[in-house]
């Protein structure tokens, strides 16, 4: 009879599945890890674009660029640093504001997407490692056959049979989790991008607004001068008459 002894436990399950068990379960461990860091980081860099650039609005406004890349330090946040790099250079001209922005930008890339291609990776080669542990099973399981010149027991068999279903199985555990967390951090990381983006644009538009508000306000006091002069000369005239 069929020992049914090996469905007791997951630890006997671990000890029967073979070797390529304990590299299917760092593979999981590897990637529940890679998940939580990458949680906890994209948590970190979120912030409300909206809300913090209404913020900033009233300081470049009055050319206050000083406590705005404080405030854009204090974030820590990949946005923030977005809007830092351009404040930096608030007297460049638009086109080249853009670029600086877009560069930022780049910069900030490779940091919302690290260790995702690994995960990515890892929901590939799970099933693949599941794969090999069942051919190796399988193998096994006739390798005993042939050695026997067919006269074994059906516990034998089974042995093989069974190692090459646990792999199989557990190759499956480790892929399909892996996979949607790496779709789900995915997304999220286009989400990010995609406030770096605006916060890029927003902040140009800003700095190219308050410049605008700058000329005007220097034409107004150039016309208010020029006004003052020639009525003063003709007061002088007056008196001298």
């Amino acid at each position: 009879m069929i020992d049914l002894s090996i469905t007791t436990g997951p630890l006997e399950l671990v000890s029967k599945g073979g070797p390529l068990v304990w590299l299917l379960l760092g593979c999981l461990c590897l990637s529940g890890a890679i998940f939580l860091e990458r949680l906890a980081y994209f948590h970190r860099a979120s912030m409300n674009i909206g809300e913090f650039l209404a913020g900033l609005t009233t300081l470049i406004s009055r050319r206050n660029f000083a406590e705005a890349l404080q405030e854009c330090v204090a974030t820590r946040v990949p946005a923030g640093r977005v809007i830092h790099s351009a404040l930096l250079r608030h007297h460049a001209p638009r086109e080249q504001l853009k670029e600086i922005v877009q560069e930022a930008g780049q910069l900030e890339v490779p940091r919302l997407e690290r260790f995702l291609s690994l995960l990515n990776a890892i929901a590939h080669i799970g099933p693949l490692i599941g794969l090999l542990g069942t051919l190796i099973g399988l193998l096994d399981a006739f390798t005993r056959i042939s050695s026997s010149n067919g006269l074994t027991t059906p516990a034998d068999v089974a042995q093989g049979v069974y190692q090459s279903l646990i792999t199989a199985a557990l190759g499956l555990v480790v892929a399909i989790p892996a996979y949607l967390g790496y779709a789900f951090l995915t997304a999220r990381s286009r989400s990010l991008m995609h406030d770096l983006e605006r916060a890029g644009i927003e902040i140009v538009n800003l700095i190219e607004d308050s410049k605008t508000t700058s000329n005007i306000v220097e034409f107004h006091q150039v016309s208010e001068t020029s006004s003052v002069i020639p009525m003063t000369k003709s007061r002088t005239r007056g008196l001298k008459a």
